[in-house]
């Protein structure tokens, strides 16, 4: 299946047989490591910066370390700016608790095993930008959110709720259930995201993996397929990319 949210990039990643999704992590950069800080629900382990990143941001109670130290702890190119902190991961919420809840959200994201922790970062942060309550994952097939992930939502992880469900369509079903008006991204899709999203009260956008894009059951449980019209020539658009137009389309109101 064509889809519109589709990558390119060969490069896979995966979170791994020996992955454990409550093992500590690594967050690094200014943004990540602030929005984590001030997120009641963290438990930091440890907090590390440099002498001018701990001058610059007025940090007392921290470890300081040579920025060629720091580099030793983090992955092989990591970005910290000075900053880096050790964390337990978040307890992911599952679906019934995030419907449940007196606040649930009205517009939701669900990621069909999304593998490139740079394009599940970016959702989360187009997510924070444009009021998008809840990203569901899979438990099994998409790896547990990390630093990479972290650094490129900048802080939006702290803030967007992270859902694990065992089955993507049956979460879709129990979406559909709820009253959400659940769609799937798809360069062969009848509506347009515009024409899709109106008159729905509650919406739920599925987004398929990089390059194979919405698989045939998750696809088959979506209530409709829609697009983004594109110029000729431009069969697709980044995942993130694709998310990001489909989430400001969803806005309740937008400046014109």
């Amino acid at each position: 299946m064509k889809t519109i949210a589709r990558n390119h990039q060969k490069r896979r990643f995966t979170a791994g047989p020996s992955a454990d999704p409550s093992a500590p992590v690594w967050l690094w950069g200014q943004h990540a490591v602030e929005a984590a800080l001030a997120n009641p629900k963290r438990e930091i382990l440890r907090q590390i910066a440099s002498e001018n990143a701990a001058r610059r941001l007025g940090l007392s109670d921290v470890e300081i370390l040579d920025p060629k130290a720091i580099d030793k702890l983090l992955p092989p190119g990591a970005v910290h700016q000075g900053l880096a902190i050790r964390v337990k991961p978040l307890e992911a919420l599952s679906l019934d608790d995030v419907l449940a809840s007196p606040h649930a959200p009205t517009r939701i994201c669900v990621l069909d095993q999304l593998s490139d922790p740079h394009n599940l970062g970016a959702i989360f942060r187009s997510a924070a930008a444009f009021g998008i309550g809840a990203i569901i994952l899979q438990t099994r097939h998409t790896p547990p959110i990390t630093g990479v992930a972290a650094k490129s939502a900048a802080g939006a992880i702290e803030t967007v709720a992270e859902v694990r469900a065992v089955n993507i369509a049956r979460a879709i079903d129990q979406l559909g259930a709820e009253g959400f008006h659940t769609i799937g991204l798809a360069g062969e899709g009848d509506e347009t995201i515009r024409n899709a999203i109106s008159g729905a009260p509650k919406v739920a956008f599925v987004m398929g993996a990089e390059g194979s894009g919405l698989r045939p059951a998750v696809a088959k449980a979506c209530a409709t397929l829609a697009r983004i019209p594109m110029q000729p020539g431009m069969e697709s658009l980044n995942v993130s990319n694709a998310a990001a137009i489909a989430f400001y389309e969803s806005m309740p109101s937008k400046e014109s």
